[in-house]
Parts: C-alpha cells; structure tokens; sequence
C-alpha cells in the first residue's frame, strides 16, 4: 500500500500545467443518474448541454458517456446547437457528472511535449456517493487514448487542487485531513506523491471550505490562481452569514503566505452569491468555479443580473485576452458542484 510510482513524473520531466496554458480539450462526463436531480433531471440536460456547447465553441469536447447514452447526448447538444464536429464521445461508464473529481489528472513533459496522466482513488467524497464506475474512468481514458499512466494508491480529487502551473498548489485541509479521506494514511508519503505526480514543490494550506459543501471544502469553490503569481478569492460581505468568517480567515492566510521568490501573492477578491435554496436544500453557489479555456472564460451566473454582472466584470480583468460568457448554473448546482467541478482540462 501507498507504494509510489518510480520513476516519478516529476523525475521524468513532467507536470500539471495550470489551467490557463493551452489546452487539448475538455473531458466532461454525461449525466445519467436520474435520483440526484429529483423533478430537475430534463432541466438539468438542457442546462447541461448548454455548458457542454459553449465549451464547444472554443475547443474539443471530449465526454465520458457510455452505450446508448450517447444518442440521448447528441440530441440534446444539437438542440443546445453545440458544433459537433468537435465533440467526441467514448464508451466509458459512470456514476455521476463530476469529472474534475473522477477523470485522470493529466500532466505534460515539456521537453517531450508527451501527455500522460495520472490515476487516483476517487472514493465518492468520503463515501458519500457510489463512485466504483467513476473510480475507473481515468484508466478508460489512458486505454482510449493510449497515454502512459501513473497509479497512485491515494485519494484525491481534482476539484480538490489548484496548481500555479510553476511548482505551487493550493488546498484545503478540511478535504485533504478530513479521516474520509486520510484515514490511516502516511501523510507525508502522501504530500509526496502529490509533490512527485503533479510536479509540484510547495502545497499552500487552507483551512476550511463552503457550508453546504457535498466536497467538505474543495478549494475550487474557495480560491483560484489565474496568473502564477494571482490568486482570486471568494468573500462574503454580510457578516452573518456562516461563510463570513471562514473566508476572511481564507483571506488572510492567502495574503500571507509568500511566494517562491520571497514576495507576496496578488490577491483578488470575488464576491460569493447571495445564498439560495433549491430542490430542497441550501446550496453553494460560488463564481470561483469558472472554467478557463484557450479563448474564454466560463462563468456560473445565478439568477441575479447585478451581481453576476460584477462577477463576469472582476474576471473580465484577470483575462483582458478571452471572452468571459456568464452561464446560468442554477440546476447544476443542485447537487453541489458548477462549471469547474464538471470538466477537466487535458494539455495541448
């Protein structure tokens, strides 16, 4: 157990790049389980869909979405009018939609320009959910595309991290501590084999995440680098809310910790959404979970013009060069995650 892969990715000259670098596509995954949008499933398609065919307009689609789901998926993106020339689907099964968590974490060797990926346990967030066919996904994935795969025998999910790109990563203890996660592990093996499979050479702690939170806190709904060297970060205005607290001690932490070069990250704040509930639950809306493609920027919206207006304006700024596309995420949401959690990005 915990045995680490050697050589390392890192040895060999690979990392994760950071997700505004050129990208080969996006990997999402097709919904197909009907429970977990109770009276919401057909809207949830339509919305679905909607993300699926804007990611389409920029670059390559590439879905997990196995047998005749398929015919049910090209119906609805045409209708979404997704170019579909640019989707490509593969015949791969799974338990839910959330592929920053289940799909493979691809790292690239620059000097090669060679893909690989790296394979992790994804346990369903601590056991809440099924998760055995989505825990097979990145192993489809290096089969279909024939990539070199790196196995590690740790749990860790892709919403989980946040990767300058140049040796920094960003997380929460409140995920990477919680025991349904870390039970029994080795933590400093584990904090190596991050450090080894994603190229990485300093972790940056966070404490504690989102009420509300399926995740237990990922740090997508949290902060976010854009540049090496900027960060954005969620921040709660109103002081009685129960996210108050926890993101201005985010804040402080992220404006204190220093950089590689001895100086400090710039940090830009981004406001969180005024709360909401649906389908019967309080949910996390956060517009930290932007999708950066080449070309655009991908922002969840949440039914208030005003305050999606500033948050597609604030992250306008951070990228003068794409175009910044406000999409409604409120059925999305319903179970928990929005743009970011439901793609993963594959290097160029």
């Amino acid at each position: 157990m915990n045995i680490l892969p050697t050589p390392s990715p890192k040895s060999l000259g690979f990392r994760m790049p950071a997700e505004w670098e050129r990208q080969a596509g996006i990997w999402l995954t097709w919904p197909t389980n009907t429970a977990l949008w109770p009276g919401y499933y057909e809207a949830l398609l339509e919305q679905y869909a909607e993300f699926a065919a804007a990611i389409s307009h920029f670059e390559p689609v590439f879905f997990n979405c196995a047998g005749t789901l398929q015919a049910q998926a090209r119906d609805y993106l045409n209708r979404a009018k997704a170019d579909l020339d640019l989707i490509h689907f593969f015949d791969h099964p799974a338990n839910d939609v959330w592929c920053r968590d289940h799909g493979p974490l691809f790292v690239k060797n620059d000097a090669t320009g060679e893909i690989a990926l790296t394979n992790w346990i994804f346990n369903g967030w601590g056991g809440k959910f099924e998760a055995n066919l989505d825990n097979g996904i990145p192993a489809c994935i290096a089969k279909s595309l024939g990539l070199r795969e790196f196995v590690y025998d740790f749990e860790l999910e892709g919403g989980a991290i946040e990767l300058s790109g140049d040796g920094l990563l960003l997380t929460t203890e409140c995920v990477q501590k919680n025991p349904n996660r870390a039970s029994a592990r080795d933590e400093a093996v584990f904090e190596r084999a991050i450090c080894e499979g994603l190229g990485v050479d300093e972790i940056l702690w966070l404490k504690d995440g989102l009420s509300n939170d399926d995740t237990d806190g990922h740090i997508d709904n949290l902060a976010r680098f854009v540049a090496p060297r900027t960060i954005v970060a969620a921040v709660e205005r109103e002081k009685d809310n129960p996210n108050y607290q926890t993101l201005q001690n985010n804040l402080d932490a992220l404006k204190n910790f220093k950089t590689p070069e001895g100086g400090r990250f710039d940090v830009v704040e981004l406001p969180l959404p005024s709360p909401f509930s649906l389908a019967g639950r309080d949910l996390p809306p956060s517009y930290v979970n932007f999708l950066i493609l080449n070309d655009a920027v991908l922002v969840p919206t949440y039914g208030n013009a005003r305050e999606d207006a500033v948050a597609c304006g604030i992250i306008g700024d951070l990228f003068p060069q794409k175009k910044v596309c406000g999409l409604d995420s409120r059925i999305i949401l319903i179970e928990g995650g929005s743009f970011h959690c439901l793609s993963q990005q594959m290097p160029e």
